[in-house]
C-alpha cells in the first residue's frame, strides 16, 4: 500500500496529499513504520514522534521531515546528542522550524548527531552510533550523517541539518543523497545551538535538487532576531527546471583539488562526471586556488576558537543536569560538570582553542587565521570573475570502515580539504551523485561518489540550475541503498 511512496520525492509526496491521492495519515504512518523496521540497524533517530496523530494539528501538515537534534522545537527533547543536555526540552521553536510549520511541513522529531555537531564519523554521539545504509560496516561520515542515513534509507523524505565545514556534504556524498547549503546569510540561526557562529548554516538533505529548492524557498528570509539575516526573501524562477543543457556555462576545476591525497577510485569517478558536464555543453577550465593549502589550518583555528566560546555557556546548572561528583566550591562543580558530561572531542576543542584565544597567543593564531580567511575569500572572488561555477570532489575518500580512523583525528581532519574553503568563504553549494566507486576490499561493493558544485555568494538559482541539469542527465537520483529496496 505504501511502497509507492519510496519512489517519490518530497515535492511529489506533497502533491499527492494535496490532490487526495494520499492522506497525511498514510504518509506519516509509512515513514514511522519504516523507522520501526529499519532504525534498529542504522540507529538514526534519538527521538521519534510515535504519537503524531494525537500531538499535531492535521490541518497544518502536508509532509514529514527529520530534524537534527540541534534545532530547538517547543517541548521536544533537544540534546545536541550530549549527555549534558539529556533532559533539555526548549520552550520555543527555532526560526527555521517556525517557517517549516507555517508551510505545513512537520517534524518526525530528532535525528542523532555527533556531540554538538563535532567530529566526523558519528562515533562521538552520546546516544547513537550510526552506520552507512549502503554498507553497514562503513561510516556515513560527518556530524550530520544520521540525517543522511535516515534519508538514504528512506526513513524520512528529507532532513533539516546544519553545515559548518562539511557536516552534510560528506554524509550526503557517502550515502547518495543531495546536500544543499545556501549563502551564509540566507537562513536564520536563531535558536539553533551554536557550534562555530561565523560558519554554521542551517540547511537540508534531500533525494533531489528540486526538493532542496522547495525547502530553501520555505526556510530562507529575514529574521529580525538574527543579526546576520538578509532583509529579503529569495525565490527561485521555476523556468530553470526546464533547462536541459549547460550551454554558456563556464565551470572551473581547481587543480589543487586533484592532488596526491585524492583516492584513485574517487578521481576516476569525478573525471567521468567532468566528461558528462562536457557532453552537456559546459565549458570546463582548469585554474588555481592557491590559498587552498592554508584552508585546513585556518579553519582549525577559527572553528574551535568559536566552539570554545559557544560551549562556555554550558555550566549544566541551567539545563537541569549536574555532576554526580562531590564538590567544595562553585568552580569545582563547573569543572566536574564539564569534565563528566562533555565527550573527548568537545573537551579537546575547548581546551586547545581556549589556548589560541589567550592574550599571549591571540595575535599569533586567531588574528592571523582571520587574515588568511580574507585571502581565501579573495581567491574565490577572483575565480568567479572568470567562471560561473567551481566543481570538485566532496571527499578525497569513499566511506571507510567504522572505527578505522577513530584514533587518528589528523587523518580525519585532512579529509575536509575540499569543503572547508567554501565554508570559510560563505559560498552556496550543492553536492549531487557523480558515480559509484568499487570498494578496494570487495569489487561488488559499490560506494557513492559525489560532485561538489559551488557558485558565488547569493547565486542560489544558478546553483540549482547547474545541479538539476546534471542530475537529470544521470540516473543516480532516488536510488536506494541495496538492502533498503524492499
Amino acid at each position: 500500500m505504501f511502497m509507492s511512496l519510496r519512489e517519490l520525492s518530497l515535492e511529489e509526496i506533497i502533491k499527492k496529499i494535496k490532490s487526495g491521492e494520499k492522506t497525511r495519515e498514510e504518509v506519516f504512518s509509512y515513514f514511522l513504520n519504516r523507522i520501526e523496521k529499519y532504525d534498529n540497524k542504522i540507529q538514526a533517530y534519538n527521538f521519534v514522534n510515535k504519537n503524531w496523530l494525537n500531538s499535531v494539528d492535521w490541518a497544518l501538515m502536508w509532509a514529514p521531515i527529520a530534524v537534527k537534534d540541534i534545532f530547538c522545537e517547543i517541548w521536544v527533547p533537544t540534546t545536541a546528542s550530549s549527555k549534558i543536555l539529556a533532559d533539555f526540552k526548549p520552550p520555543y521553536n527555532a526560526t527555521v522550524i517556525e517557517n517549516l510549520v507555517q508551510a505545513w511541513v512537520s517534524s518526525l522529531w530528532k535525528v542523532a548527531m555527533d556531540e554538538f555537531a563535532m567530529w566526523s564519523t558519528t562515533e562521538s554521539s552520546a546516544f547513537k552510533k550510526s552506520l552507512n545504509p549502503w554498507w553497514t560496516s562503513r561510516i556515513p561520515w560527518g556530524s550530520s550523517w544520521w540525517s543522511a542515513a535516515a534519508v538514504a534509507a528512506w526513513l524520512a523524505p528529507a532532513a533539516l541539518w546544519t553545515d559548518t565545514w562539511w557536516s552534510i556534504r560528506q554524509p550526503a556524498s557517502m550515502c547518495n543523497i543531495v546536500w544543499f547549503k545556501p549563502s551564509y546569510w540566507r537562513n536564520s540561526r536563531y535558536w539553533v545551538m551554536a557550534m562555530a557562529s561565523s560558519l554554521d548554516c542551517p540547511w537540508t538533505l534531500t533525494k533531489t535538487v528540486k526538493d532542496s529548492a522547495l525547502l530553501y524557498e520555505i526556510m530562507n528570509g529575514y529574521d529580525s532576531k538574527e543579526n546576520t539575516s538578509l532583509p529579503w526573501k529569495d525565490l527561485i524562477n521555476p523556468e530553470i527546471w526546464n533547462k536541459k543543457d549547460l550551454k554558456w556555462y563556464k565551470i572551473w576545476v581547481p587543480k589543487e583539488y586533484f592532488e596526491e591525497w585524492l583516492d584513485e577510485w574517487v578521481r576516476n569517478r569525478i573525471e567521468e562526471a567532468i566528461i558528462k558536464l562536457k557532453e552537456l555543453w559546459a565549458e570546463i577550465k582548469e585554474v588555481s586556488l592557491p590559498m587552498t593549502k592554508y584552508a585546513i589550518a585556518t579553519y582549525y583555528i577559527i572553528m574551535p576558537a568559536e566552539v570554545s566560546t559557544n560551549l562556555s555557556r554550558y555550566d549544566w546548572l541551567r539545563f537541569w543536569h549536574s555532576s554526580t561528583q562531590d564538590y567544595s566550591s562553585t568552580d569545582e562543580l563547573f569543572i566536574n560538570n564539564r569534565s563528566e558530561w562533555f565527550w573527548d572531542e568537545a573537551k579537546r576543542r575547548i581546551i586547545l582553542w581556549s589556548y589560541v584565544l589567550s592574550a599571549w597567543f591571540y595575535d599569533a593564531y586567531f588574528k592571523k587565521a582571520t587574515q588568511i580567511r580574507t585571502l581565501i575569500i579573495e581567491d574565490f572572488n577572483k575565480a568567479f570573475q572568470e567562471v560561473d561555477a567551481i566543481i570538485s570532489p566532496v571527499s578525497p575518500n569513499v566511506a571507510w570502515k567504522a572505527w578505522e580512523k577513530i584514533n587518528d583525528p589528523v587523518k580525519m581532519y585532512l579529509s575536509d580539504a575540499y569543503t572547508i574553503p567554501a565554508s570559510l568563504a560563505w559560498l552556496p553549494g550543492v553536492s549531487v551523485p557523480a558515480w559509484f566507486a568499487e570498494s578496494e576490499d570487495d569489487e561488488k561493493e559499490l560506494l557513492p561518489v559525489w560532485l561538489h558544485i559551488l557558485t558565488p555568494r547569493l547565486t542560489e538559482e544558478r546553483l540549482f540550475e547547474i545541479a538539476h541539469v546534471y542530475e537529470q542527465a544521470t540516473n543516480f537520483a532516488l536510488k536506494l541503498a541495496p538492502w533498503f529496496e524492499d
